[in-house]
């Protein structure tokens, strides 16, 4: 009898979890700095929202740009990348 683990599949949770905590600190870390420059309420949370959208996109990606060139798996992702990345240049 074969043991199951769910180790091969734990990969997404570990990829939103980094994901979600570089996005709390960049977006934290952006509004600190707007309100340490002493911009008013409004402009901090402005910033805020718009480090929270910019954060989304960010993540979003990478997954949009493989998936627009029909690249499904991994290794198929990775070279899509590399071409996206090489063509950018």
């Amino acid at each position: 009898m074969r043991e199951r683990h769910g180790l091969r599949r734990s990969g997404w949770l570990r990829a939103a979890v980094l994901g979600a905590n570089d996005g709390i600190v960049s977006t934290a870390s952006l509004v600190i700095g707007v309100a340490a420059a002493g911009a008013d309420r409004s402009a901090v949370l402005t910033a805020g929202i718009a480090g929270l959208v910019a954060e989304s996109a960010r993540a979003r990606q990478p997954d949009l740009a493989a998936f627009s060139h029909g690249c499904r798996s991994s290794r198929q992702r990775l070279r899509c990348c590399r071409r996206c990345l090489v063509s950018a240049l």
